[in-house]
């Protein structure tokens, strides 16, 4: 391997080290739902952003608690010295993506039938270092 390409590799290797990543895929909430929860906590401390999900009235804010919970143990797992408390952790970017959708039909009169969309969705958060 070249000196160039040691290089990046180990820069790369570093910047990756600041943050730490969670997935959920194929949560059963639409994607627009989903999005309204995470608009609210996008760029927020995490304990900040932990306070808006535990006290929000949507469905879609207890799966994002959850993730945002698993995102911080990934960050204290990949960062073994360092507690999270003490460190200014951000939600650096959180996207929702639409993933499967299950199709249904819905009964309707004279014989007809109306498609049901059951909408489910793909949720990423990355936390770093602020």
């Amino acid at each position: 391997m070249g000196a160039r390409k040691r290089n990046t590799a180990e820069k790369r290797k570093q910047e990756s080290k600041n943050i730490a990543i969670a997935k959920l895929n194929n949560c059963p909430t639409s994607p627009r739902k989903m999005r309204l929860v995470a608009d609210q906590i996008r760029g927020q401390e995490i304990y900040n952003a932990l306070n808006v999900l535990k006290f929000s009235p949507k469905h879609a804010s207890r799966n994002l608690e959850k993730l945002l919970l698993s995102a911080i143990n990934n960050w204290e797992q990949k960062n073994e010295g360092s507690d999270s408390s003490e460190e200014d952790l951000i939600v650096k970017e959180v996207k929702v993506d639409s993933a499967r959708m299950l199709k249904r039909i819905q009964p309707a009169p004279q014989g007809r039938a109306h498609r049901i969309r059951k909408r489910s969705n793909h949720v990423t958060i990355i936390i770093d270092k602020k």
